[in-house]
C-alpha cells in the first residue's frame, strides 16, 4: 500500500536517493548538535521552541496546532524508538541536507528546516499506530455502507458542484466516489469508481489520482507548490481525450465529513 506522508511536505522518494551517502555542510552541524542535545535533555518545554507549528502527523491523525498541544502528546510522537535514533546520531554522517527540503536524519525518520525548526516527523510510535487505526474505524461507521470498506481515508475535496472522497483499498487501488455538493458524505454516492492509481507530478510533492470508466477519466490534482493563488485541488474530466469539465477544488479533512 502506498504510504502518502505529511501532507504539507511530501517528501519524495528522489529525496532520499539524493541524499544517499551525503554527508552534512559543516555549516549545519551545530543546528543539528543543538537539536541533539535538547532532545537528550529531556526538556519538553525547550523542545517546543523548536517545531514549526502545526506539526502534521500520519494521516489520519490530527496535527499538532501549538506548544500546549505538543506538551500533551510528546510521548504520542517522541517514544522511546525515536528518541533513542536522534540521541545516538553523529550530526556528520547521519544527518543529510537534501536542498530546500531541509535536513533528515537517517532516511527521512525525522526531518529540520535549515534554521534547526522540526518540521515533520515520519517515525510512528505504536501510541499513533493505535490512535490511527481508532480513528479509521470511526470513519468506516460514519460513511454510507457502500463505501465503508477501505484501509484509509485519503482526501475529501470540494469543487462548486461535487463532493469527491478517494479513499485507499490496498494494493494499489483507489476509491473514488462523487455525491452533488449539498448531498452529505453519509449518502449513497452517486458515483463510484475504483482501480484509481496514485500518480506523482514531479518531485514538489504534486500528485494526482486517475481513475477510468469507459471513455470517461476521472483525474484528481492535488496541488502541493503552485503559483500563489492556486487552488489546492483540482477536478478534470475527459471523454475520448476531450476534456469536457475542470474545476478547481478545496480539500477537507474526511474525519469531519
Amino acid at each position: 500500500m502506498k504510504k502518502i506522508f505529511l501532507a504539507f511536505l511530501l517528501i519524495c522518494t528522489t529525496s532520499l536517493l539524493y541524499a544517499q551517502n551525503q554527508t552534512l555542510d559543516k555549516k549545519y552541524r551545530p543546528i543539528v548538535a543543538d537539536f541533539i542535545k535538547v532532545v537528550k535533555s529531556g526538556n519538553v518545554e525547550k523542545l517546543c521552541s523548536k517545531i514549526k507549528y502545526p506539526l502534521n502527523r500520519a494521516y489520519p491523525i490530527p496535527p499538532i496546532k501549538n506548544k500546549q498541544e505538543f506538551i500533551k502528546r510528546y510521548k504520542e510522537v517522541f517514544d522511546d524508538n525515536l528518541i533513542k535514533k536522534i540521541i545516538t546520531s553523529k550530526a556528520e554522517t547521519d544527518w543529510s541536507d537534501v536542498g530546500w527540503r531541509g535536513i533528515m536524519l537517517l532516511r527521512g525518520d525525522l526531518w529540520l528546516d535549515t534554521d534547526g525548526k522540526l518540521i515533520a516527523v515520519n517515525h510512528q510510535s505504536s501510541l499513533e499506530s493505535k490512535e490511527k487505526t481508532r480513528l479509521i474505524n470511526v470513519n468506516k461507521n460514519s460513511v454510507h455502507p457502500s463505501i465503508g470498506n477501505f484501509e484509509q481515508p485519503v482526501l475529501v475535496f470540494e469543487t462548486a458542484q461535487y463532493r469527491i472522497r478517494i479513499d485507499d483499498l490496498g494494493d494499489d487501488n483507489y476509491r473514488y466516489a462523487s455525491w452533488p455538493i449539498k448531498s452529505k458524505i453519509s449518502d449513497k454516492p452517486k458515483l463510484i469508481l475504483t482501480h484509481g492509481k496514485f500518480r506523482p507530478d514531479g518531485s514538489g510533492g504534486n500528485h494526482n489520482y486517475q481513475f477510468k470508466s469507459g471513455d470517461y477519466v476521472y483525474t484528481c490534482f492535488i496541488i502541493v507548490m503552485g503559483e500563489k493563488d492556486a487552488p489546492s485541488a483540482q477536478l478534470v474530466i475527459t471523454k475520448a481525450g476531450k476534456e469536457i469539465l475542470s474545476q478547481s477544488a478545496k480539500k477537507i479533512n474526511p474525519l469531519l465529513q
